[in-house]
């Protein structure tokens, strides 16, 4: 499993590198949790959660991100910003949603950006 979340978590971080963000850091645990990506963006620190789903039985990848889930990523990312002393830095908190496309003929998967995707 954690073979395919790296995967997608490369092919995001490619998606988000061509449209000018830049990466600092990548899966950071802590004991609050996981964060996928944490990028730059001018002077705002994004971090990023990178989901895929490769059935949407369960709900959708962006559904994904349920209300739990971003209470850990703003709790393990406000840890980060202490950790490493970034308090000088807007935040944002993005969700890559990585989907299969029912028909392709180019790429088999849809990518979903969705900026500032929740807040603290």
């Amino acid at each position: 499993m954690r073979k395919t979340g790296e995967v997608f978590e490369n092919l995001a971080l490619k998606y988000l590198q061509r449209r000018g963000l830049t990466l600092l850091d990548r899966n950071v645990h802590c004991r609050y949790g996981e964060l996928d990506l944490i990028m730059r963006s001018h002077d705002t620190l994004v971090f990023v959660e990178v989901r895929y789903r490769k059935r949407s039985s369960h709900g959708s990848a962006l559904e994904s991100v349920d209300q739990r889930k971003q209470a850990r990523i703003i709790q393990t990312a406000e840890y980060y910003i202490s950790k490493k002393a970034l308090w000088n830095y807007a935040v944002r908190f993005d969700v890559i949603a990585i989907e299969p496309k029912p028909s392709y003929f180019i790429k088999p998967y849809s990518i979903t950006w969705l900026k500032a995707a929740f807040e603290t």
